[in-house]
């Protein structure tokens, strides 16, 4: 009985991974196609250019034609330096929130995490405004910075795994002449490799696939980012799908092998609850 039931918890299992899976495999599947053949009647599991001398040719044209390498690199710039400066302040803020006693902080915690209620469309237009006001419109700054500055989950997690470092540190380092910010650098951030690691994926993830950013600050066709890029296989009355979703691969990779590479980082920050020895 044990091990029917293990064979059939791996069955259900393998079963909910293909369900998983199929969106990404289709899509992989198809950026092979010609454009005709995608809707073909009855539908074609097996792509046409798949094994034929023009194989990469929905790869290559997104390339040459729609200058794919130039809004990679936008996306890269734009969700790396959103990411590290989402992991520098909401480190820096966490520390404060766990170690540091001042006047209204429990307010002003209780404040940030409510913003986490708010959506950023009810936000958007003073923010733009904002923008306008600056000069900043066409430009990285506009993607960049509002994504940069504290972010409420960020801070949540650094001050949840800095509030269970014992106090001694703290003591240790003070007695040696540390002050606070010495402590953060050379105490605290050094013990909290998963949460930079985990902030930085979930950063790097949101502001990769911000859509409403890009399209509301940027007119420019040198500062676009790949997911912007994609609306131009679109138009009023039809849309190029092969070349949609051969940028919707490309675009969804990136992300995709740096989760592979860091994902064990993730697991051990949502299972960590104190200091190791």
């Amino acid at each position: 009985m044990k091990r029917i039931r293990t064979i059939i918890f791996y069955a259900v299992l393998a079963v909910a991974g293909i369900i998983t899976l199929f969106p990404f495999l289709w899509m992989l599947l198809n950026s092979f196609n010609s454009e005709g053949n995608i809707f073909s009647v009855p539908p074609k599991f097996i792509p046409d250019l798949l094994g034929t001398e023009h194989m990469f040719d929905n790869y290559l044209t997104i390339f040459k034609e729609f200058h794919w390498g130039r809004y990679t690199l936008n996306s890269f710039i734009v969700a790396g330096l959103s990411a590290l400066g989402q992991v520098l302040t909401c480190s820096l803020a966490g520390f404060a929130f766990a170690t540091m006693r001042f006047r209204g902080k429990n307010l002003i915690f209780a404040l940030l995490l409510g913003t986490m209620m708010v959506p950023v469309q009810s936000t958007i237009i003073p923010e733009f405004l904002i923008m306008m006001r600056l000069g900043w419109l066409d430009s990285y700054l506009p993607m960049i910075v509002p994504s940069a500055l504290v972010g409420s989950f960020g801070t949540f997690l650094f001050k949840e795994y800095y509030e269970n470092v014992p106090p001694a540190f703290i003591d240790a380092s003070s007695i040696d002449g540390a002050g606070p910010f010495t402590i953060y650098s050379k105490v605290y951030l050094p013990m909290s490799s998963s949460q930079l690691a985990t902030l930085l994926i979930v950063s790097f993830m949101n502001s990769w696939n911000d859509l409403l950013r890009p399209i509301l600050y940027v007119s420019s066709d040198k500062w676009q980012t790949v997911t912007q890029a994609l609306t131009q296989f679109q138009s009023q009355y039809s849309a190029k799908w092969n070349l949609i979703l051969t940028g919707s691969v490309l675009s969804v990779l990136p992300i995709l092998i740096i989760y592979i590479f860091m994902q064990n980082y993730i697991i051990e920050s949502s299972t960590s609850s104190g200091v190791k020895g």
